[in-house]
């Protein structure tokens, strides 16, 4: 597998972040383009998967706009296809309102998931939010390594997560920045609206239970009986280690 394109540097929510929309229905594609534009993105729609994987091999982008029902394949594989080989924010924008698929999407890897029909002003909050989480569009630095658990690291400013073997991971925006939450909150119960990292996140949202069995799966020796991500039954969680930064 080859290693991990990375978007253009210097990009920032609003002024000129790149934006590839993929969406096959024209009418729509217009709205997205032109009210991301409106709000100073530079955005390009794609009609296929096919146009997609052409314009990534030309730059990769800040942020994927994605529908899952294309003429040419399926969403949520393309979606994976660029999970694994760029490094860009991700957003499902579906017709598909069913909770399995909206779980199916974070789980395997989405920033986010928008159903249709969408509140344009509630799309560019979300778009922000996601940029914000990775990085972008802020030159506030806050600590650059985190140290738990036997020999666990975690870097906010690249979203890497390494264990005391060596092995790594570079998690979605989502699970960054719920694992950060824990990190600079250890060994105190946290309530869901704490943790659900997303100030449009409802805390009854199943997304925050998804990405917290996609962080306990990574760091967890038993998921099904952790350790470290402890459930506080009517109460939340609470991260069980000793946590130092650096």
């Amino acid at each position: 597998m080859s290693p991990k394109s990375s978007p253009s540097p210097n990009r920032s929510p609003g002024d000129g972040a790149r934006i590839l929309i993929t969406e096959d229905d024209a009418e729509v594609a217009r709205l997205l383009q032109t009210v991301l534009r409106d709000f100073g993105f530079e955005a390009h729609p794609c009609r296929s998967a096919a146009e997609t994987r052409q314009q990534l091999a030309l730059q990769v982008p800040d942020l994927c706009i994605l529908d899952l029902g294309l003429p040419d394949g399926d969403g949520m594989e393309l979606m994976q296809e660029i999970q694994r080989r760029h490094d860009c924010g991700l957003l499902i924008l579906s017709g598909r309102a069913w909770i399995g698929d909206r779980v199916m999407g974070l789980e395997l890897g989405a920033d986010d998931y928008v159903t249709k029909p969408f509140e344009p002003r509630e799309l560019v909050a979300r778009v922000r939010s996601i940029l914000r989480r990775r990085g972008q569009g802020s030159d506030e630095r806050g600590p650059q390594l985190a140290r738990f658990g036997n020999g666990w690291t975690f870097q906010p400013d690249t979203n890497l997560l390494r264990s005391a073997s060596g092995q790594e991971w570079t998690l979605s925006s989502g699970e960054a920045r719920l694992l950060a939450t824990f990190l600079q909150r250890p060994n105190r119960i946290l309530a869901r609206e704490q943790i659900c990292g997303d100030p449009d996140l409802s805390p009854l949202d199943r997304s925050i239970d998804v990405r917290i069995s996609r962080l306990r799966r990574k760091i967890e020796t038993d998921p099904h009986n952790p350790k470290m991500i402890r459930t506080v039954y009517g109460a939340g969680y609470l991260f069980a280690s000793e946590v130092s930064w650096n």
